[in-house]
């Protein structure tokens, strides 16, 4: 894919601590417009805390995120309310309501919309379909496989047309088969939507096969930023050993 590098989001010199932990010591980043973006690094290093950070759940000690060139850290209650409207999340478990038949759990965000049932009924439907999930809109997500939940919390994300996705551990829990499914449909959502998409996870594999660029957190900052073909070459010691899984890391 040949990107487009105007920038959708820039982190610069972002830092978190709690209590006398600190997790983020300086991170800048920027993630360009319609590019998939992997966040990996071992457990504990600070990516969900960038995540949290990036919608608002979280505020820096000190630092800046701009999305779209407004600085998302210092808006107005409204200013940030918007900027959080561009964002779709899949959570690493889905996080699907267990009350709600799949239609419904898709149908949870547009229905505070003041759309109508009809047009609804039509977005839904419609993305049941794209999602190949056509005939279990009457499923409870206990009724329905690990891989399906995934997908169904994918859908509810994408009905609302957001334009930048934030996937935590995507593939986590699902055989391979399933992996592979949702890597097909990250970059389907970026080639057909032109979604932003950062995805933070542990699965270099899946990182390799569907990033335009990795980004590498490694003791609270960013130590590498590059495509898939540069992680693979990088002499970088400690990327050497994450890419093989290796104890010492």
């Amino acid at each position: 894919m040949t990107l487009n590098v105007t920038t959708k989001i820039s982190i610069k010199d972002l830092h978190k601590s709690f209590g006398d932990n600190a997790i983020l010591k300086g991170i800048d980043l920027e993630v360009y417009n319609g590019e998939i973006l992997c966040v990996i690094g071992k457990s504990g290093t600070g990516k969900s805390v960038v995540m949290k950070h990036l919608v608002g759940i979280l505020n820096p000690d000190s630092g800046e995120i701009f999305v779209d060139g407004i600085n998302f850290t210092r808006s107005d209650k409204n200013s940030r309310e918007a900027i959080v409207r561009k964002y779709g999340i899949l959570f690493q478990g889905a996080a699907l309501f267990d009350s709600m038949d799949v239609f419904d759990n898709i149908a949870f965000g547009l229905r505070r919309k003041n759309l109508s049932e009809d047009e609804i009924s039509e977005r839904v439907m419609g993305m049941l379909e794209q999602m190949g999930l056509g005939d279990i809109g009457g499923r409870r997500p206990s009724e329905i496989s690990g891989g399906m939940q995934k997908r169904v919390g994918l859908a509810r994300a994408i009905v609302m047309h957001p334009e930048i996705m934030l996937y935590d551990e995507p593939t986590t829990g699902v055989d391979p088969i399933t992996a592979g499914s949702v890597d097909r449909l990250i970059v389907e959502m970026r080639d057909k939507y032109r979604i932003t998409s950062i995805v933070v996870t542990h699965d270099m594999k899946s990182a390799l096969e569907i990033a335009d660029r990795i980004a590498m957190i490694y003791e609270g900052e960013i130590i590498f930023t590059g495509t898939p073909d540069q992680v693979r070459s990088t002499d970088i010691p400690v990327i050497r050993e994450f890419l093989k899984g290796s104890v010492k890391l």
